[in-house]
């Protein structure tokens, strides 16, 4: 019998649990959890003060600021709510290559990202983009007892054919009952992916794009004549790779990226191109932080 080799290392985890996501958009949910919400609540953090009406509850008075003023006001606190951390994953077949592997990279990603919001006490929901009408999916797990569930979902999610991503992102945001931060993992090779981006603005989750791509299609080392096979549609295509075509093609790929960059902007939408080689760890831990995505 085999062991699979974990996801994400002991190390690695221990680190993650001194931090937390920070998310645009702050969405009430349904249990408390570690979260700030603009909502005022039962916390231990102080918020505000307001003046009392008839009705409140006379144990949020503050008796002292009474004796003071002579007038009666309530003590509001900052409510902590849960969030619905949404975690969708590209496994059609062209993530199934690269070296490291996209798919391979895109799970460890996903591991991170839902092991930060379960210790945060949020609900994490997984749905792969498969070629099948019913997506594998995973629903809520909270807490950190919800990770060996994510995980093991993770480590079973299979890469395979020509997904449809736009009608994967349409009916999943039919579907989704409570909005919230959206986590994208895909490497977007689909002609249609404004169309797949769009459809997730159709609902107020706070989307981030991971665009995921492997060092041989950043950087590729070619030279000669080559056969290159679509793996997903099919077709064909004869290149002869000299200096030339490389720089073509290194100009064309800044362009895409840059196009996939200012679309997510105009659609208040986060981007970040991930390169397979750069691992995990030194993403998150080096990149996210200075960026002030995890905390």
């Amino acid at each position: 019998m085999t062991t699979r080799t974990p996801l994400l290392e002991p190390a690695f985890l221990r680190q993650l649990d001194r931090l937390s996501l920070v998310t645009k958009r702050v969405m009430a949910g349904e249990l408390q959890g570690e979260r700030r919400s603009p909502r005022r609540g039962a916390s231990v953090e102080f918020a505000d003060f307001r003046h009392y009406t008839s009705g409140d509850d006379i144990r949020q008075v503050d008796w002292k600021l009474y004796a003071r003023m002579e007038r009666i006001f309530l003590k509001l606190f900052v409510a902590e709510d849960e969030l619905n951390f949404h975690l969708l994953i590209d496994t059609s077949a062209s993530m199934n290559w690269g070296e490291p592997l996209k798919l391979y990279h895109a799970k460890q990603l996903a591991a991170a990202f839902g092991y930060l919001a379960l210790t945060n006490l949020d609900r994490v929901s997984v749905s792969a983009c498969a070629t099948t009408a019913r997506s594998p999916q995973l629903p809520g797990v909270r807490g950190k007892r919800g990770a060996v569930p994510l995980f093991s979902f993770l480590q079973q999610l299979a890469p395979g054919g020509s997904a449809d991503l736009t009608q994967f992102c349409r009916r999943y945001i039919q579907t989704a009952r409570m909005p919230g931060p959206l986590l994208l993992c895909s490497d977007l090779l689909d002609p249609h992916w404004k169309e797949a981006l769009e459809a997730l603005t159709r609902r107020p989750f706070d989307v981030t794009v991971l665009h995921i791509l492997a060092p041989q299609e950043l950087r590729p080392l070619l030279d000669g004549d080559f056969r290159l096979m679509d793996s997903e549609s099919g077709p064909a295509v004869e290149v002869s790779a000299d200096a030339d075509l490389l720089q073509r093609y290194a100009a064309h790929l800044r362009n895409w990226q840059g196009e996939i960059e200012n679309f997510c902007h105009g659609h208040r939408m986060s981007y970040l191109q991930i390169d397979t080689a750069i691992p995990v760890e030194e993403f998150v831990l080096g990149y996210m932080r200075r960026r002030g995505l995890v905390r």
